[in-house]
């Protein structure tokens, strides 16, 4: 942990500090570019504390070096004639992402940095001159002059330059969860749990992240504007916590925060080309976070397995301020993170393929090269030593257990579902549902065909989002904005036909009345008993997927329907939605891929859009990645895993059109 007298000057009277230990110290640390062996394009947490360990570097001309690569390659990524908020067209090679959206630099230092208004850490404190709210460079300034006193690091995420998801609270920046929303002060009057938790071990805050607005999947916002993937900027970085993804890509960080409730810290990790852990669902507080769910965690992004280890050491573990992480007590690893992300072999383990999500024959041709990809990443775990329980490419490693315990553990809610079976009359049974339910507990070829782990129903919790915004927006006191319904009249939104209307969805959520989620937590509960006790059955210590069945789509792209539980995105969400860990990483590149385009002559979907074809192939070298999921709690051994996967196959690379800048060590 951070040494105490050095976390207590970085909140109160930092200007003081900083003159009496830089001035005192300054001789003994080297502020000018910093010399070879250091490179600080992909970077680790190591190679970073190493370089500052030997003389080679100091903190505050490692920010400095990341604010000369945001400067370079994080501004706007696509044509936008009408602003922001209006329509866009892509850019091809645009050699921009537009990752991060707020800087952590005082108005002055960002000014003679040549960032413009906009990256402002906030739009309502102009003057933003509160001592005890250090911006980047002056943390690392002190930083640098505790070390150059005492010869050691401040924890052990000295010198981790981070950006946040503007989903959760920073008390020194802006934070809307991507929303163009006038607050009357747009910064929070405390750090998340998290936060507070990584300032504490080192880690430098430099900027919040873009998001898919309120957490979608949209890679844009209002606020923040369109996103873009650095492999390629035509197309999205996946969200939600797009700007998480592609800055820890670029190299514009070292490690990001996410967030998901379904894909939003794997999807966006798996497009960019990088790890991200989706923690169990417990583990890490969620406290300062905007529009909070049951199914909503926090996880860290960076380029290589150890260094995600490391962050999510920092973060994790119980915080009476969110009582889901009270099932952490007892049940936190024997060792810290990090060493268990070591390479290595893996025999002893048993991993199961999840099929039901590679069966090729289920999908399309637009499917089918990420399969083959994940494919050869399993074949490289069994060279590894790791045993593979594998059904086959058209087999199913859950269905014996869905037959025999999801009709029994959704009950009415699986009845209801098949009326022939199961009849009702004025809705009362009309016959007797209890012993058909044990008919079928005892002969599984009477549960209905069709049940499978794909199609199980997408059951949404009535008023939790209203619930969690509003309870949230009241603690954080705001006079400006109160509640949901301030946030539709008091905000501006993007107008895009081909981008959904976040307006409309704020005013869905609105419509709520009532907070309903007990079918929500026994779909939670079905489909963790079923999952566990089909892993305790066959002997499983992990399962393996793609992370996603499709490459990252066309900005502006239409999602296009599902297709045997397979969402239009591609991403597989159901899994990690009922807190199960997952890790992606790295598993190789496309060589061509099939692109979604709007056919008015075909019929319109269920909501009303118009259809959609395949186009392509099209030659394309585009990121996919690998999960790997266990039972809750179970990191250690998905580090293990992901570890020697990521060693023995090495396919994380840099996007090509972000190398190093001028003078770039």
């Amino acid at each position: 942990m951070l040494n105490a007298s050095f976390s207590r000057h970085c909140r109160v009277g930092i200007v003081t500090l900083l003159l009496a230990l830089i001035g005192a110290c300054s001789a003994d640390m080297p502020r000018a570019a910093i010399a070879a062996p250091f490179h600080l394009q992909e970077a680790s947490i190591g190679d970073i504390q190493n370089a500052i360990v030997s003389g080679n570097l100091s903190s505050e001309s490692l920010v400095e070096l990341y604010l000369q690569r945001i400067k370079a390659y994080n501004g706007t990524c696509v044509s936008q004639p009408e602003g922001t908020l209006g329509p866009i067209a892509t850019i091809p090679h645009a050699g921009q992402i537009n990752a991060l959206s707020t800087l952590n630099l005082r108005p002055a230092t960002r000014k003679a940095w040549g960032f413009d208004a906009r990256k402002a850490r906030s739009m309502t404190a102009v003057a933003d001159d509160d001592p005890d709210m250090p911006d980047a460079l002056e943390v690392a300034a002190a930083q640098d002059a505790y070390f150059a006193k005492t010869g050691k690091l401040v924890g052990p995420l000295h010198g981790v330059v981070m950006a946040i998801k503007d989903q959760y609270d920073t008390y020194d920046m802006r934070t809307t969860s991507g929303a163009a929303a006038f607050y009357a002060n747009d910064r929070p009057p405390d750090d998340a749990t998290f936060v507070k938790r990584l300032r504490e071990a080192g880690a430098i805050i430099i900027a919040k992240a873009n998001l898919g607005e309120y957490a979608s999947a949209i890679p844009r916002s209002s606020f923040g504007g369109t996103f873009c993937n650095p492999y390629d900027t035509e197309r999205g970085p996946r969200g939600s916590s797009s700007g998480s993804g592609s800055s820890v890509a670029a190299n514009l960080v070292t490690c990001a925060i996410a967030e998901e409730s379904g894909s939003s810290i794997r999807g966006p990790a798996s497009a960019n080309n990088v790890v991200g852990i989706a923690a169990t669902e417990e583990l890490v507080s969620r406290d300062g976070m905007i529009q909070q769910g049951i199914n909503t965690r926090v996880g860290p992004i960076c380029r290589n397995v150890e260094d995600t280890a490391k962050v999510l050491d920092v973060i994790a573990g119980y915080d009476p301020a969110d009582e889901l992480t009270a099932f952490t007590i007892g049940r936190m690893p024997e060792a810290p993170y990090p060493r268990y992300a070591k390479p290595g072999r893996l025999d002893g383990l048993r991993i199961g393929v999840l099929r039901e999500y590679m069966n090729k024959s289920l999908f399309t041709e637009a499917d089918a090269e990420s399969i083959d990809i994940v494919d050869r990443g399993i074949h490289e775990l069994a060279e590894l030593g790791a045993t593979i329980i594998d059904p086959g490419p058209e087999g199913a490693l859950f269905q014996s257990c869905v037959d025999r315990y999801y009709p029994q553990l959704q009950d009415k809610q699986f009845t209801s579902q098949y009326p022939d079976l199961f009849p009702v009359d004025d809705g009362k049974p009309a016959a007797d549902h209890i012993a058909t339910l044990i008919d079928m507990a005892e002969d599984t070829a009477l549960v209905p065909d069709g049940l499978n782990l794909r199609e199980f129903p997408r059951v949404q919790a009535e008023g939790q989002a209203k619930y969690w915004l509003n309870r949230y927006l009241r603690e954080r006191g705001d006079t400006a904005i109160r509640t949901n319904t301030d946030l539709i009249t008091k905000a501006e939104f993007h107008d895009d036909p081909n981008f959904p209307d976040r307006r409309e969805s704020r005013e869905r959520t609105d419509e709520a009345m009532r907070l309903a989620m007990a079918q929500r937590l026994q779909m939670r509960f079905t489909v963790q008993q079923i999952v566990m006790q089909c892993m305790a059955e066959q002997g499983l210590d992990a399962l393996v997927y793609p992370t996603s069945n499709l490459p990252p789509a066309k900005l502006g792209a239409p999602r296009g329907p599902r297709v045997n539980g397979r969402s239009g995105g591609g991403v597989w969400t159901f899994i990690g939605a009922q807190g199960f860990p997952a890790i992606t990483v790295p598993a190789g590149f496309t060589s061509e891929v099939y692109d979604l385009v709007r056919d008015s002559s075909l019929p319109k979907d269920e909501d009303g859009e118009a259809g959609t074809r395949l186009t392509g192939p099209t030659p394309a070298i585009l990121p996919v990645g690998i999960d790997f999921m266990g039972r809750p709690f179970s990191e250690p051994t998905l580090f293990r895993i992901a570890s020697a996967y990521e060693a023995a196959t090495r396919h994380r690379a840099p996007p090509p059109d972000f190398g190093p800048v001028e003078n770039e060590p």
